[in-house]
């Protein structure tokens, strides 16, 4: 029976310090680390790792839900995944062991206050984006194309795939710049 434990901060400027000190002081024999969105468990080869690895009788250990999945639907695959492999989740600032039904509830609660957060936070930025774009602070990104050079050089005579090598750039951004 091995403590496994997982740590994330979302982005390269933040810190796992204190969630690693967290799982070290919580037994954790094997602590995996990364920088990455919780909206998704996707691009997050050390939550992958640690799910292909871990075996009967082993916990997952988290400081809470939040670091492990921000969409219930995610929550409830990696709880299933666990389940299947005779694992348990437990964290140590939230009152969640899945060796229980109440942690097991408590674990779906969370989860879904998770998403609900992740939501609000999006539909906030959402908000700001429509203001800006009313006052004309928002102009969206800079193009990284530049579509004159890309007609100029169509027009002597130059192909789609040169045009491409020569500039840098996928063929499609060519078409796309022809439209």
């Amino acid at each position: 029976m091995t403590q496994i434990g997982y740590a994330r901060v979302s982005s390269s400027g933040q810190c796992t310090r204190v969630q690693l000190e967290a799982l070290e002081a919580a037994g954790c024999e094997i602590v995996r680390e990364e920088k990455a969105s919780g909206t998704s468990t996707q691009k997050r080869p050390e939550l992958q790792s640690i799910m292909d690895f871990i075996r009967q009788g082993d916990t997952l250990v988290v400081t809470r839900i939040d670091r492990l999945a921000r969409s219930i639907s995610d929550l409830q695959d990696i709880m299933k995944t666990l389940k299947s492999k005779g694992a348990s989740l437990r964290a140590t600032e939230q009152p969640i062991d899945t060796t229980s039904a109440a942690g097991k509830a408590f674990v779906d609660m969370l989860g879904v206050f998770a998403e609900f957060e992740t939501n609000l936070r999006k539909e906030r930025q959402m908000e700001g984006i429509a203001k800006a774009k009313v006052a004309g602070v928002y102009k969206g990104r800079k193009p990284s194309v530049d579509a004159d050079a890309i007609k100029r050089l169509t027009e002597e005579g130059m192909g789609a795939s040169d045009i491409a090598k020569r500039m840098g750039i996928g063929r499609s951004s060519v078409y796309r710049a022809l439209r």
